[in-house]
């Protein structure tokens, strides 16, 4: 797998570096005062500050709960994500969509979601899956 990068809007560089540094622990790459880069389970993540940071957000509706479109995040393996959201639900001041919940049990892409804000009201989606090979099941 080759990594992708995703550059996003923020409102502030340390509050962003607290966030996704402390709290989903991920290293940090490089930064100025206007961009701070991540590493984010294997991709590269680029947080730009931009005054219009967090506005615009729509909403899609999946398996009946309404999510954030658009919103980006990561794709793990079970125990990964099981330890993320672990780290998550412990974390004081997060800003849930939907906390850590099981989809499509026993059937084909059987998955764990979760979905957040970062504090620059960037929404965050992040799955599990027990078999990567299912990632495309239908």
């Amino acid at each position: 797998m080759t990594p992708f990068h995703l550059a996003f809007p923020i409102r502030n560089i340390e509050e962003t570096r607290r966030f996704y540094g402390e709290v989903l622990g991920c290293p940090m790459g490089r930064f100025t005062e206007n961009w701070i880069d991540f590493d984010l389970f294997g991709h590269q993540m680029s947080g730009h500050v931009r005054a219009d940071a967090g506005t615009g957000a729509a909403t899609g509706t999946v398996d009946g709960h309404s999510v954030p479109i658009p919103h980006f995040g990561a794709v793990l393996e079970m125990k990964d994500w099981k330890e993320l959201a672990a780290r998550l639900e412990a974390a004081e001041g997060i800003d849930w969509i939907m906390k850590p919940t099981l989809r499509f049990e026993g059937e084909p892409g059987e998955q764990a979601t979760l979905f957040l804000r970062d504090p620059s009201g960037n929404a965050l989606e992040f799955k599990g899956f027990a078999d990567l090979g299912q990632v495309f099941a239908s």
